[in-house]
């Protein structure tokens, strides 16, 4: 009998479990909306008219309005990485698939501009918060170009130690381009991708040169890494990056300062 009302117990917390975890969903969607629809500075009265409930109904699923902050901007990150992980992952040339990782961030934020003011400004949430949405997702977006520019330059015999900063580099380029074209929207979005492309794969295409590499610009990357390292870096769809290890000497060289991130992997200094 015991394990019977136990049992009970358990299966009922658990659906309550589940039905407080769908209703802030709904809420997450309904702010999300109510965002497109008043813009950036939207309140709990438009978040709560636009959910069809009372603003204590909203407060018994979420402890304060920056708690309702982080779950947009978690919800917010899905949607990004929905978008960019198919972009890194995808085939193609290296200079294509630049092009394809900053069109693909470029749309998501001309999508939802006002979402990506509210997530970016962190203003609703009236306090600090324990968690930086906007910072975590540069990160994981860096990470998984650092892994994809490492494979691609130990695949050609170079030292990847410059891929981490130059991931991280080329992240905080776009996303400043960005901001700034939702401001001024001077040029399409066409045109910006295209500026934007074009000066990362120039850079690229510079680096590789003064180590000796010429590379095709349109040859499909996997030729050369798979090709040379029997591994390729990949990300799924949450952006969480995958890679199988490049082993050997060369794929533990270490950058050194100045000029040592561009020697061929072996060369003397």
């Amino acid at each position: 009998m015991v394990r019977t009302v136990k049992g009970g117990t358990d299966a009922r917390r658990e659906r309550w479990k589940g039905h407080r975890e769908a209703r802030r969903a709904e809420f997450v969607e309904a702010t999300i909306r109510a965002v497109a629809r008043h813009g950036a500075d939207v309140g709990m009265d438009e978040i709560a008219g636009e959910a069809g409930v009372s603003k204590p109904v909203l407060y018994r699923h979420f402890a304060d309005k920056a708690d309702l902050y982080l779950a947009v901007g978690r919800r917010a990150t899905e949607l990004l990485m929905d978008r960019l992980g198919p972009a890194i992952e995808g085939d193609g040339s290296l200079r294509a698939r630049i092009t394809r990782i900053v069109d693909a961030y470029l749309s998501v934020i001309e999508e939802h501009p006002h979402l990506y003011r509210f997530v970016v400004r962190a203003a609703f949430a009236e306090r600090p918060v324990e968690q930086d949405v906007v910072g975590e997702d540069k990160a994981m977006i860096a990470t998984a170009l650092t892994r994809l520019f490492g494979d691609f330059l130990r695949a050609n015999g170079m030292d990847s130690g410059g891929a981490e900063p130059w991931a991280h580099a080329l992240v905080g380029m776009v996303q400043n381009a960005g901001d700034w074209w939702l401001d001024r929207q001077s040029m399409s979005r066409a045109s910006l991708g295209d500026y934007l492309s074009t000066i990362i794969w120039h850079a690229l295409d510079g680096l590789l040169r003064s180590a000796g590499v010429v590379l095709d610009p349109d040859e499909p990357i996997e030729a050369r890494v798979t090709g040379a390292s029997g591994a390729s870096a990949v990300t799924g769809a949450s952006g969480v990056a995958r890679a199988s290890a490049v082993t050997g000497a060369a794929g533990q060289a270490q950058a050194g300062p100045g000029q040592a991130g561009l020697r061929l992997v072996g060369e003397q200094p």
